[in-house]
């Protein structure tokens, strides 16, 4: 655990923003293999998908300007990342929340059939429907929904990209 600890302390802006890369492409390549094994996303699984699909290119910058010592430019893109995981973090708390009947999820992943008039108005309804549901997890990972396992992570990648944005002086500070 110490070697762990040695090795983050020591970790410089531009290892911090490629570890950022890397965990975001990790995160985003374990959700495409869940969803190739059979596990469909709902509408909020797809919406937390965003802070990574945009950290990716902008961590992959931001290690470019560290490693070329452009530290304001690199303290830039550590806090945009660190914002985008900190939605991130507040979307996956909020599905989680969703999923355990908490908060009411958005209709169109959540909502009930109204009552149908006809059978061509059930129809319509079904089609409408989107399944899967956001409030009926169907993968538990070590006793963790996906959701519940994305606050973890986007929350730890925030805390990262907040700790770049410090380890990133610009001369005069």
């Amino acid at each position: 655990m110490s070697a762990l600890r040695d090795t983050w302390r020591k970790a410089t802006p531009t290892g911090l923003a490629l570890l950022l890369l890397a965990a975001a492409a990790a995160t985003i390549g374990g959700a495409w293999i869940f969803e190739a094994l059979g596990h469909a996303p709902c509408e909020l699984c797809l919406k937390q998908r965003i802070p990574y699909y945009a950290a990716i290119p902008l961590a992959a910058l931001t290690a470019f300007a560290a490693q070329r010592g452009a530290a304001r430019l690199a303290r830039f893109g550590f806090i945009l990342v660190a914002l985008l995981f900190i939605a991130g973090a507040a979307l996956a708390f909020y599905h989680s929340g969703v999923e355990l009947k908490i908060f009411a999820g958005p209709t169109e992943c959540t909502g009930a059939l109204k009552k149908a008039h006809s059978f061509d108005d059930f129809r319509g309804q079904l089609e409408k429907m989107k399944v899967p549901r956001c409030d009926a997890p169907t993968l538990f990972v070590l006793g963790l929904t996906l959701s519940n396992w994305n606050v973890l992570i986007s929350a730890a990648l925030a805390a990262a990209a907040v700790a770049g944005w410090r380890r990133s002086r610009v001369r005069g500070d």
